[in-house]
Protein backbone atom coordinates (compact mmCIF):
# COMPACT_ATOMS: atom_id res chain seq x y z
CA UNK A 1 0.00 0.00 0.00
CA UNK A 2 2.94 2.68 0.79
CA UNK A 3 4.86 1.51 -2.37
CA UNK A 4 1.30 2.37 -4.51
CA UNK A 5 0.77 6.42 -2.77
CA UNK A 6 4.97 6.78 -2.76
CA UNK A 7 4.38 5.68 -6.55
CA UNK A 8 1.22 8.07 -7.19
CA UNK A 9 3.08 10.72 -5.37
CA UNK A 10 6.18 10.41 -7.31
CA UNK A 11 4.25 10.30 -10.73
CA UNK A 12 2.03 13.82 -9.53
CA UNK A 13 5.50 15.50 -8.62
CA UNK A 14 7.11 14.23 -12.53
CA UNK A 15 3.74 15.87 -14.05
CA UNK A 16 3.45 19.01 -11.93
CA UNK A 17 7.18 19.46 -13.34
CA UNK A 18 6.55 19.00 -16.57
CA UNK A 19 3.45 21.24 -16.61
CA UNK A 20 5.50 24.00 -14.86
CA UNK A 21 8.69 23.26 -17.25
CA UNK A 22 6.04 23.83 -20.70
CA UNK A 23 4.07 26.80 -19.36
CA UNK A 24 7.45 28.30 -17.83
CA UNK A 25 9.09 27.81 -21.74
CA UNK A 26 5.92 29.11 -23.34
CA UNK A 27 4.50 32.28 -21.72
CA UNK A 28 7.72 34.47 -22.11
CA UNK A 29 7.03 33.60 -25.87
CA UNK A 30 3.54 34.44 -25.40
CA UNK A 31 4.12 38.10 -24.42
CA UNK A 32 4.30 40.94 -26.72
CA UNK A 33 7.50 42.39 -27.87
CA UNK A 34 11.10 41.32 -28.50
CA UNK A 35 13.39 40.94 -25.53
CA UNK A 36 16.61 40.88 -27.07
CA UNK A 37 15.36 43.91 -29.16
CA UNK A 38 14.39 45.94 -25.93
CA UNK A 39 17.92 44.97 -24.70
CA UNK A 40 19.49 46.56 -27.50
CA UNK A 41 17.11 49.64 -27.66
CA UNK A 42 18.15 50.07 -23.90
CA UNK A 43 22.15 49.55 -25.00
CA UNK A 44 22.12 52.04 -27.52
CA UNK A 45 19.95 54.48 -25.52
CA UNK A 46 22.52 54.62 -22.36
CA UNK A 47 25.49 55.19 -25.20
CA UNK A 48 26.78 51.69 -25.07
CA UNK A 49 26.71 50.59 -28.90
CA UNK A 50 25.67 51.48 -32.37
CA UNK A 51 25.80 50.31 -35.83
CA UNK A 52 22.69 48.41 -37.60
CA UNK A 53 19.95 47.52 -34.89
CA UNK A 54 18.19 44.94 -36.91
CA UNK A 55 21.64 43.11 -37.72
CA UNK A 56 22.06 43.20 -33.91
CA UNK A 57 19.20 42.09 -33.04
CA UNK A 58 19.22 38.95 -35.69
CA UNK A 59 22.57 38.90 -34.48
CA UNK A 60 21.67 37.40 -30.86
CA UNK A 61 18.38 35.92 -31.71
CA UNK A 62 20.66 33.08 -33.48
CA UNK A 63 23.41 33.10 -30.60
CA UNK A 64 20.04 32.46 -28.25
CA UNK A 65 18.65 30.53 -30.30
CA UNK A 66 15.17 32.53 -30.69
CA UNK A 67 15.24 31.96 -34.41
CA UNK A 68 14.31 28.45 -34.51
CA UNK A 69 10.50 26.94 -34.71
CA UNK A 70 8.88 26.79 -31.55
CA UNK A 71 9.12 22.60 -30.84
CA UNK A 72 12.87 23.08 -32.03
CA UNK A 73 13.25 25.82 -29.38
CA UNK A 74 10.96 23.53 -26.46
CA UNK A 75 13.37 20.46 -27.92
CA UNK A 76 16.13 22.52 -27.22
CA UNK A 77 14.59 23.86 -23.87
CA UNK A 78 14.03 20.44 -22.14
CA UNK A 79 17.35 19.69 -23.13
CA UNK A 80 19.02 22.72 -21.37
CA UNK A 81 16.92 22.03 -18.15
CA UNK A 82 18.66 18.31 -18.11
CA UNK A 83 22.29 19.90 -18.36
CA UNK A 84 21.07 22.60 -15.91
CA UNK A 85 22.17 24.98 -18.70
CA UNK A 86 19.52 27.71 -18.47
CA UNK A 87 21.48 30.59 -20.51
CA UNK A 88 22.81 33.71 -20.61
CA UNK A 89 22.02 37.06 -18.76
CA UNK A 90 20.55 39.63 -21.59
CA UNK A 91 21.19 42.92 -19.24
CA UNK A 92 24.84 41.11 -17.87
CA UNK A 93 26.09 39.11 -20.96
CA UNK A 94 28.12 36.91 -21.15
CA UNK A 95 26.86 35.93 -17.41
CA UNK A 96 25.21 32.53 -17.29
CA UNK A 97 21.96 32.78 -15.30
CA UNK A 98 23.09 29.53 -13.89
CA UNK A 99 26.14 31.06 -11.89
CA UNK A 100 23.58 34.39 -11.20
CA UNK A 101 20.91 32.10 -9.62
CA UNK A 102 23.77 29.87 -7.54
CA UNK A 103 25.35 33.54 -6.59
CA UNK A 104 22.43 34.73 -4.88
CA UNK A 105 20.90 31.80 -3.33
CA UNK A 106 22.90 30.74 -0.32
CA UNK A 107 22.23 33.88 0.87
CA UNK A 108 18.34 33.57 -0.09
CA UNK A 109 18.33 30.38 1.79
CA UNK A 110 19.98 30.75 5.17
CA UNK A 111 18.11 34.15 5.55
CA UNK A 112 14.43 32.97 4.45
CA UNK A 113 15.36 29.47 5.81
CA UNK A 114 16.55 30.56 8.94
CA UNK A 115 13.16 33.01 9.41
CA UNK A 116 10.80 30.63 8.47
CA UNK A 117 11.87 27.67 10.78
CA UNK A 118 12.22 29.76 13.17
CA UNK A 119 8.56 31.31 12.79
CA UNK A 120 7.12 28.01 12.15
CA UNK A 121 8.44 26.62 15.13
CA UNK A 122 7.47 29.73 17.62
CA UNK A 123 4.45 30.75 16.05
CA UNK A 124 2.91 26.83 16.48
CA UNK A 125 4.06 26.05 19.51
CA UNK A 126 2.29 29.35 20.50
CA UNK A 127 -0.84 29.30 18.48
CA UNK A 128 -0.92 25.43 20.19
CA UNK A 129 -0.62 26.89 23.87
CA UNK A 130 -3.14 29.76 22.94
CA UNK A 131 -5.76 27.06 21.98
CA UNK A 132 -5.19 25.05 25.19
CA UNK A 133 -7.70 25.65 27.76
CA UNK A 134 -5.20 25.40 30.63
CA UNK A 135 -2.52 27.84 29.23
CA UNK A 136 -1.74 30.56 31.74
CA UNK A 137 -3.26 33.91 31.39
CA UNK A 138 -0.18 36.24 30.93
CA UNK A 139 1.27 33.29 28.16
CA UNK A 140 -2.48 34.70 26.09
CA UNK A 141 -2.23 38.31 26.29
CA UNK A 142 1.54 38.01 25.07
CA UNK A 143 0.71 35.57 22.36
CA UNK A 144 -2.61 38.20 21.35
CA UNK A 145 0.69 40.53 21.27
CA UNK A 146 2.50 38.76 18.76
CA UNK A 147 -0.75 38.14 16.81
CA UNK A 148 -1.03 41.41 16.28
CA UNK A 149 2.14 41.52 14.01
CA UNK A 150 0.61 39.15 11.28
CA UNK A 151 -2.13 42.13 10.32
CA UNK A 152 1.45 43.94 9.26
CA UNK A 153 3.13 43.83 5.52
CA UNK A 154 6.28 42.55 6.57
CA UNK A 155 8.50 44.82 4.08
CA UNK A 156 6.34 47.79 6.35
CA UNK A 157 8.05 45.84 9.93
CA UNK A 158 11.75 45.90 7.77
CA UNK A 159 11.27 49.28 7.27
CA UNK A 160 10.32 50.57 10.54
CA UNK A 161 13.54 48.08 11.96
CA UNK A 162 15.61 50.02 9.25
CA UNK A 163 14.85 53.26 10.84
CA UNK A 164 14.94 52.50 14.80
CA UNK A 165 17.66 50.34 14.69
CA UNK A 166 20.06 50.65 11.47
CA UNK A 167 19.42 55.28 11.14
CA UNK A 168 18.72 56.10 14.80
CA UNK A 169 19.89 53.83 17.37
CA UNK A 170 23.18 52.19 14.82
CA UNK A 171 22.82 48.55 16.33
CA UNK A 172 22.77 47.21 12.95
CA UNK A 173 23.48 48.00 9.19
CA UNK A 174 21.77 49.35 6.90
CA UNK A 175 22.16 47.15 3.87
CA UNK A 176 24.11 44.58 2.17
CA UNK A 177 24.90 40.74 2.96
CA UNK A 178 29.08 41.81 4.56
CA UNK A 179 30.95 44.47 5.30
CA UNK A 180 32.07 46.57 1.84
CA UNK A 181 35.76 45.61 1.11
CA UNK A 182 35.18 42.04 3.33
CA UNK A 183 35.53 38.71 1.22
CA UNK A 184 33.56 35.68 1.91
CA UNK A 185 35.66 32.99 3.97
CA UNK A 186 34.70 29.83 5.99
CA UNK A 187 35.66 31.45 9.65
CA UNK A 188 34.19 32.82 12.45
CA UNK A 189 34.74 36.66 11.36
CA UNK A 190 32.60 35.71 8.35
CA UNK A 191 29.73 34.03 10.39
CA UNK A 192 29.30 36.73 12.51
CA UNK A 193 29.64 39.52 9.74
CA UNK A 194 26.46 37.68 7.59
CA UNK A 195 24.43 37.43 11.32
CA UNK A 196 24.97 40.44 11.97
CA UNK A 197 23.77 42.22 8.78
CA UNK A 198 20.84 39.60 8.26
CA UNK A 199 19.47 40.09 11.91
CA UNK A 200 17.08 42.95 10.65
CA UNK A 201 15.79 41.52 7.68
CA UNK A 202 15.37 38.03 9.53
CA UNK A 203 13.59 39.70 12.18
CA UNK A 204 11.18 41.45 9.87
CA UNK A 205 10.09 38.32 8.18
CA UNK A 206 9.58 36.50 12.29
CA UNK A 207 7.92 39.14 13.30
CA UNK A 208 5.16 38.74 10.42
CA UNK A 209 5.15 35.11 10.37
CA UNK A 210 4.72 34.30 13.90
CA UNK A 211 1.10 35.46 13.91
CA UNK A 212 0.20 33.68 10.72
CA UNK A 213 1.18 30.64 12.19
CA UNK A 214 0.37 31.13 15.66
CA UNK A 215 -3.51 31.93 14.12
CA UNK A 216 -3.20 28.87 11.75
CA UNK A 217 -2.77 26.35 14.58
CA UNK A 218 -4.60 27.71 17.40
CA UNK A 219 -8.03 27.28 14.88
CA UNK A 220 -6.75 23.63 14.62
CA UNK A 221 -5.94 23.02 18.25
CA UNK A 222 -9.34 24.28 19.37
CA UNK A 223 -11.06 22.04 16.41
CA UNK A 224 -9.33 18.57 17.60
CA UNK A 225 -10.48 19.26 21.62
CA UNK A 226 -13.81 18.37 20.62
CA UNK A 227 -12.47 14.82 19.29
CA UNK A 228 -12.95 11.51 20.90
CA UNK A 229 -9.82 10.41 21.11
CA UNK A 230 -8.84 13.37 23.36
CA UNK A 231 -11.44 12.63 25.62
CA UNK A 232 -10.78 9.17 26.05
CA UNK A 233 -6.87 10.56 26.59
CA UNK A 234 -8.64 12.55 30.12
CA UNK A 235 -11.08 9.78 30.94
CA UNK A 236 -7.77 7.61 31.44
CA UNK A 237 -6.04 10.16 33.15
CA UNK A 238 -2.96 11.11 31.14
CA UNK A 239 -1.23 14.05 31.62
CA UNK A 240 -2.33 17.50 30.32
CA UNK A 241 1.47 18.15 29.02
CA UNK A 242 1.26 14.41 27.43
CA UNK A 243 -2.49 15.22 26.10
CA UNK A 244 -1.26 18.40 24.92
CA UNK A 245 1.94 17.46 23.26
CA UNK A 246 0.82 13.87 22.06
CA UNK A 247 -2.93 14.22 21.29
CA UNK A 248 -4.10 17.89 20.78
CA UNK A 249 -0.98 19.45 19.08
CA UNK A 250 0.39 16.23 16.78
CA UNK A 251 -2.82 15.86 15.20
CA UNK A 252 -3.29 19.98 14.64
CA UNK A 253 0.01 20.14 12.94
CA UNK A 254 -0.94 18.32 9.37
CA UNK A 255 -2.17 21.67 7.43
CA UNK A 256 0.54 23.56 9.52
CA UNK A 257 3.02 20.82 7.63
CA UNK A 258 1.41 21.33 4.53
CA UNK A 259 1.93 25.25 4.82
CA UNK A 260 5.33 24.69 5.79
CA UNK A 261 5.71 22.67 2.36
CA UNK A 262 4.46 25.32 0.60
CA UNK A 263 6.06 28.52 2.34
CA UNK A 264 9.49 26.42 1.66
CA UNK A 265 8.50 26.28 -1.81
CA UNK A 266 8.12 30.05 -1.93
CA UNK A 267 11.31 30.60 -0.30
CA UNK A 268 13.06 32.08 -3.12
CA UNK A 269 10.95 34.74 -4.04
CA UNK A 270 8.92 34.51 -0.75
CA UNK A 271 10.46 38.06 0.18
CA UNK A 272 11.79 39.93 -2.56
CA UNK A 273 10.83 43.59 -1.06
CA UNK A 274 12.98 42.85 2.25
CA UNK A 275 16.20 42.11 0.32
CA UNK A 276 14.81 44.86 -1.72
CA UNK A 277 14.50 47.23 1.66
CA UNK A 278 18.26 45.93 2.82
CA UNK A 279 19.92 45.32 -0.55
CA UNK A 280 20.51 41.77 0.65
CA UNK A 281 22.26 40.00 -2.04
CA UNK A 282 19.76 37.30 -1.94
CA UNK A 283 17.97 35.17 -5.40
CA UNK A 284 14.83 37.95 -4.69
CA UNK A 285 17.30 40.80 -4.89
CA UNK A 286 18.29 39.40 -8.15
CA UNK A 287 14.87 38.19 -9.58
CA UNK A 288 13.87 41.81 -8.79
CA UNK A 289 17.02 43.54 -11.01
CA UNK A 290 15.95 41.05 -13.88
CA UNK A 291 12.41 42.20 -13.83
CA UNK A 292 13.57 45.86 -13.97
CA UNK A 293 16.08 44.64 -16.83
CA UNK A 294 13.44 42.39 -19.17
CA UNK A 295 15.97 39.94 -18.37
CA UNK A 296 13.82 37.18 -19.09
CA UNK A 297 16.61 33.97 -19.35
CA UNK A 298 17.30 35.20 -15.59
CA UNK A 299 13.47 35.53 -14.60
CA UNK A 300 12.74 32.32 -16.84
CA UNK A 301 15.46 30.41 -14.75
CA UNK A 302 14.40 31.63 -11.57
CA UNK A 303 11.01 30.70 -11.98
CA UNK A 304 12.09 27.53 -13.18
CA UNK A 305 14.07 26.83 -10.10
CA UNK A 306 10.97 27.97 -7.78
CA UNK A 307 8.20 25.69 -9.47
CA UNK A 308 11.02 22.75 -9.57
CA UNK A 309 11.30 23.50 -5.61
CA UNK A 310 7.72 23.87 -5.08
CA UNK A 311 7.25 20.34 -6.62
CA UNK A 312 9.80 18.75 -4.32
CA UNK A 313 8.89 20.04 -1.41
CA UNK A 314 5.46 18.59 -1.67
CA UNK A 315 6.79 15.14 -2.37
CA UNK A 316 8.69 15.36 0.43
CA UNK A 317 5.85 16.16 2.69
CA UNK A 318 3.45 13.70 0.70
CA UNK A 319 6.45 11.06 2.43
CA UNK A 320 6.36 12.65 5.47
CA UNK A 321 2.67 12.69 5.90
CA UNK A 322 2.32 8.92 6.57
CA UNK A 323 4.72 8.77 9.44
CA UNK A 324 2.77 11.67 11.69
CA UNK A 325 -0.79 10.01 10.49
CA UNK A 326 -1.07 6.35 8.64
CA UNK A 327 -4.21 6.75 8.01
CA UNK A 328 -3.21 8.24 4.53
CA UNK A 329 -1.56 5.52 3.17
CA UNK A 330 -4.57 3.14 4.11
CA UNK A 331 -7.31 5.82 2.68
CA UNK A 332 -8.97 5.55 6.03
CA UNK A 333 -11.01 8.17 8.15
Amino acid sequence: MYAQYVARRFGMMLLVIVLAVSINFLLPRLMPGDPVEAQLNQLLATGGGGGDISAMVEAYRARFGLDQPLFAQYLSYWKAVFSLDLGVSLAAYPERVSHAILAGLPWTLGLLGFATLVSFVIGTWLGGLLGWPRTPRVTRVFGTGLILFSSVPYFLIGMVLLYLFAIVFRWFPAGGGMPFGQSVGFNWQTLTAIAWHGTLPAASIILAEIGAWALGMRGMMVSVLGEDYITLAEAKGLKPRRIFRWYGLRNALLPQLTKLAMTLGHIVSGAILVEVIFSYPGIGFRLYQAIQANDYFVIQGIVLLLSVSIAIAMFILDLAYPLIDPRITTGRD
